[in-house]
């Protein structure tokens, strides 16, 4: 999350947390709401710089790309919980 700082990436994280977790229908707590959140910002700006070469920018921009990045690591994460 370039530009938006500790503070901005962690009321980022969280917000994309929450949105995931309430599109998903998962329950998680804070603290996973927020790791979910900044790690996937993290995958989901890796992947479309990767791909297309550049990433949403702003504080929506990456609301939006964390919240999707969030929703694709829980969808990931209950694909392996099936296979076990």
């Amino acid at each position: 999350m370039t530009g938006i700082g500790w503070i901005g990436s962690l009321i980022i994280g969280a917000l994309a947390g929450w949105i995931a977790e309430k599109i998903m229908k998962s329950d998680q707590s804070l603290l996973m709401n927020i790791v979910l959140g900044i790690v996937g910002a993290l995958v989901l700006n890796w992947l479309l710089i990767a791909i297309i070469g550049t990433t949403l920018g702003g504080w929506i921009g990456q609301l939006i790309v964390a919240a999707a990045g969030a929703c694709l690591l829980i969808f990931i994460g209950r694909l392996i919980r099936r296979k076990t």
